[in-house]
């Protein structure tokens, strides 16, 4: 078997990366979060535990209602990591960017 090629620091290819690892390297810049349900999370990511439990600052929380799209503007939040579908590391929705 052949061990793929590390570079100095790490992994040469991103996709060799552990999730952990990839949460880690985006502290302190946008993540979008996609929330199981009907609710986005849209902020800066400040930390997070083994379970992706998150501390977000600047937060955009977008609900899709009915009605539409209800966008709640917060300081700082801290979110379950239970309730998380998806992550987007830098990304934001068309609308929010």
């Amino acid at each position: 078997m052949i061990a793929p090629k590390r570079g100095p620091g790490g992994p040469a290819n991103p996709s060799h990366l552990l999730p952990s690892e990839l949460i880690d390297r985006c502290i302190g810049s946008r993540i979008w979060v996609i929330m199981k349900g009907d609710k986005e999370i849209v902020g800066t990511l400040r930390g997070f535990d083994v379970y992706v439990n998150m501390v977000l600052e600047d937060v955009s929380e977008i609900e899709v209602t009915p009605a539409g799209r209800v966008v709640t503007k917060l300081d700082t939040i801290l979110l379950n990591g239970n309730n998380i579908a998806l992550l987007v590391p830098g990304g934001a929705p068309e609308d929010l960017a």
